[in-house]
């Protein structure tokens, strides 16, 4: 009717994976979460980084709240942002989020 400490100590002595294959969904769940989370957020904070030190005088940018418009000065965290004739913002660098083809805000 008992078992013997024996017998019970057996099956985890035998187990050829060691016990891995209980961990192996987690595992794979962290794996799933890298690669379709953290590692796509982390290539576009990059690409941004990038956008953002190569602003220069004369660009024609698009800010996070919709302001477009022409940087005239650069500054280390704000730019200036002439949005029309003899109107100028400062906004910080981080909200410009794309920079628009030369001659498009003639278009607008």
């Amino acid at each position: 009717m008992l078992i013997s400490a024996a017998y019970a100590q057996q099956t985890a002595a035998t187990d050829p994976t060691g016990g891995l294959m209980q961990f192996m969904p987690i595992i794979l769940m962290f794996v799933v979460l890298y690669f379709l989370m953290i590692r796509p957020q982390m290539k576009r904070a990059k690409e941004h980084k990038a956008l953002l030190e190569a602003l220069t005088k004369g660009d024609e940018v698009v800010t996070g709240g919709g302001i477009a418009g022409r940087v005239t000065r650069v500054n280390e965290n704000f730019i200036t942002l002439e949005v029309a004739n003899a109107v100028e913002i400062q906004v910080q660098k981080q909200a410009v989020t794309l920079v628009l083809p030369k001659g498009t805000l003639k278009a607008l």
